[in-house]
């Protein structure tokens, strides 16, 4: 074997992972872990993930393969509880923006997809931005706008783009310049036209909504980086995760949600109950006194007692 390396995960699949040295020009080697088993990512669904440095060997024949010896200490994760698998799946590592992406038609827009999302943004202690796509099909739905502007309300930033006509997309371009992001959402809802919106000529392949069932089909199947050339000056990349149809948080506690919740937290502990108050029919449960004054929406409360009760599931603590 020739001298180590320092090397950044492109992608991964089947315990096979594409990595690509940081040194030297930069060239790309399909990496086994060696010995199969790398310390400090046992209990997860995959080992690694896009946006993961590791060291790792290039094999002496010089055939582009290697062994990943190591995982350096990550800053963040973005993951998910991937219920097939039983475990928490990786999306995502080091990572400087979570990029929460949503439609309002084609497929239809679904809030509470977003709920999760930015509950696992806060878990992983990543910014998230509301990134609301094909915004050239948008009929101005009372409904999508309401949510929209709640979401402004309670702090998140709110994208409305269109990769297809360029609408918003100067602050797309200069809402992930030089950093980290990782592109969150539903099958369908244009991921990858985003990217390839940003590098022309990238084509990365574009699925087409299921008429009967209007929800997106899936063409990225794992996670991959991008990187972005031309868009700033310390490195600009874009991490696509696969379309997630149904997304469950991990890396905490039903109880613990009401912390992960913005405009839910300040109020933990108030209730007469204390924090033992299941915010569902005690009498003084100051989130349900919220949500009756419009201080909470009626829907990030239904979002709020549903992913409650899936992390209360002991499969999912």
């Amino acid at each position: 074997m020739t001298s180590k390396n320092s090397g950044l995960v492109i992608r991964g699949s089947r315990n096979i992972f594409t990595v690509k040295r940081e040194e030297e020009g930069g060239a790309e080697f399909e990496c086994r872990i060696k010995g199969k088993v790398l310390k400090g990512v046992e209990g997860f669904y995959n080992p690694l993930a896009p946006g993961d440095r590791v060291v790792f060997e290039p094999d002496a024949a010089g055939d582009g393969t290697g062994l990943i010896l190591g995982l350096e200490p990550r800053r963040n994760l973005l993951t998910r509880f991937n219920q097939k698998g039983q475990a928490p799946q990786l999306l995502a590592a080091n990572v400087d923006i979570v990029l929460c992406v949503t439609t309002p038609v084609s497929p239809p827009f679904r809030p509470r997809f977003l709920d999760r999302a930015l509950v696992q943004g806060e878990i992983a202690g990543i910014p998230a931005v509301i990134i609301c796509n094909k915004y050239d099909l948008s009929e101005d739905d009372p409904d999508v706008e309401e949510r929209l502007e709640d979401f402004s309300r309670i702090g998140y930033q709110v994208l409305r783009v269109s990769a297809k006509t360029g609408e918003g997309m100067d602050a797309f371009r200069n809402l992930v310049q030089n950093r980290v992001s990782a592109l969150l959402g539903q099958s369908g809802v244009g991921k990858s036209s985003l990217v390839n919106a940003l590098v022309p000529g990238r084509n990365i392949r574009v699925g087409a909504i299921n008429e009967k069932y209007d929800r997106g089909t899936h063409t990225t199947t794992m996670s991959f980086l991008e990187a972005i050339p031309g868009l700033g000056d310390s490195g600009t990349y874009i991490i696509d995760t696969p379309g997630i149809r149904r997304f469950v948080p991990h890396g905490i506690t039903g109880d613990e949600l009401i912390h992960y919740m913005r405009e839910f937290a300040p109020l933990a502990g108030t209730c007469t109950y204390g924090h033992s108050c299941s915010h569902v029919t005690e009498p003084g449960c100051k989130i349900m006194e919220a949500v009756n004054a419009g201080v909470i929406h009626e829907d990030r409360y239904e979002s709020f007692l549903r992913i409650r009760a899936e992390l209360l599931e002991p499969s999912n603590e």
